[in-house]
């Protein structure tokens, strides 16, 4: 009798099996710390913005007034300047902020009621009352981070998160 050399069709499955199982892992893991890491930076965007306001509160003696729910990192909110927020290249005077930050893609993060839907309603949205003594950025967490709850929030010049009517 001869000897085989060679794995047997059994012993190749079992192998295949095994890494295709470790795979899928990874990649789980892998998309679970991309959507830590999106939220993670949407807290450090809300922070630096309230950071650039209270600078530009420091200098102006208010925050940038007469706005409504405005899509804060596009369109005519792009830079934070001595002129309030203003499109990208537009910033005159004392800029705060060069380029405003704008929500991580994807949006759709977090499940049941901390379901982040699209741009239209997790977008980072800026409203001031027309006395500029406060202001309030609203924005969406897929899950807890930072001490801040999953789901939609609502940042003031009083904190990051719990902002419900600051005016």
């Amino acid at each position: 009798m001869r000897k085989q050399k060679g794995f047997t069709l059994i012993e190749l499955l079992v192998v295949i099996a095994i890494i295709g199982l470790l795979s899928t892992l990874a990649v789980v893991a892998l998309n679970n710390a991309r959507q830590k890491a999106r939220d993670a930076k949407r807290v450090a965007d809300v922070k630096q913005m309230q950071t650039a306001l209270e600078l530009y509160y420091n200098d102006q003696n208010e925050y940038p007034k007469n706005i409504s729910a405005g899509v804060l990192g596009q369109g005519s909110y792009s830079c934070l300047g001595t002129n309030g927020f203003q499109a990208a290249g537009g910033c005159t005077g004392t800029v705060y902020m060069g380029q405003v930050p704008t929500n991580p893609k994807p949006w759709g993060d977090g499940s049941g009621a901390a379901k982040c839907l699209d741009n239209a309603t997790s977008a980072y949205s800026y409203d001031s009352p027309s006395d500029g003594t406060t202001y309030r950025i609203t924005y969406c967490l897929g899950a807890n981070t930072g001490g801040v709850d999953a789901g939609y929030q609502t940042a003031c010049s009083t904190g990051i998160a719990g902002c419900s009517d600051p005016y």
